[in-house]
């Protein structure tokens, strides 16, 4: 009877704020896939896909002031992001067919060096994936540990491809295209330290467990 009293008094991990926070994600994402091929949509499609990147920022904040952090949660705000910018760089991917295998290397380093890194920190015991020895590789120590830095860097390679995105599509008014194509400009280089960190990341993981039996 106590027992069956402890199971019903613990907080429902799935109705957490940070979770359904994260669940307003994913909606906002297949929102945004589900019009992505239609021009006339365009507004309502990287407007659901920058509010979903946007929120990210939230979610993880409001798990730390309301300490409702959670496995869920942390896989889920993962998930979210990977599968978000897999689904817009493979339309990109369609809307350049020159840059295809640009595309499709960008996503393969982007999912391989997550999956690798977060799997290396459970297999190190260590609570967060964010959780970085600066004497392992001083570019992820700051990357991961720096809220400013983190923000900036995934906001700047988000906005870089949404403005690809927008480029290609004649539906954009011809004042705009300037700015957009400024925009693609100053989030270039973002985009590609963005890269070199995962790579960073995957060349630390590798080195870190390279003499370990898994």
């Amino acid at each position: 009877m106590d027992s069956m009293k402890m199971v019903t008094s613990q907080p429902n991990v799935f109705l957490f704020v940070p979770n359904l926070i994260g669940y307003a994600r994913v909606f906002l994402m297949f929102l945004a896939f589900y019009y992505m091929t239609d021009t006339e949509m365009y507004k309502i499609t990287v407007g659901c896909y920058l509010l979903s990147q946007l929120l990210d920022a939230f979610d993880g904040h409001a798990a730390r002031m309301l300490g409702q952090t959670s496995k869920l949660g942390a896989m889920l705000d993962q998930l979210t992001d990977r599968c978000s910018t897999l689904g817009l760089v493979m339309a990109l991917g369609l809307l350049y067919p020159t840059w295809f295998l640009f595309f499709q290397c960008y996503a393969v380093l982007d999912i391989a060096s997550h999956w690798l890194h977060l799997t290396a920190s459970h297999y190190s015991g260590a609570t967060s994936h964010k959780q970085i020895d600066l004497s392992a590789n001083p570019l992820l120590y700051y990357y991961y540990q720096n809220r400013t830095v983190l923000f900036s860097m995934c906001a700047g390679n988000e906005v870089f491809f949404a403005a690809l995105y927008l480029l290609r599509l004649r539906r954009v008014p011809l004042c705009r295209v300037q700015s957009l194509q400024n925009l693609v400009i100053v989030c270039a280089p973002v985009m590609v330290l963005k890269s070199v960190i995962s790579l960073c990341s995957i060349d630390c993981c590798c080195k870190e467990h390279r003499y370990c039996g898994y």
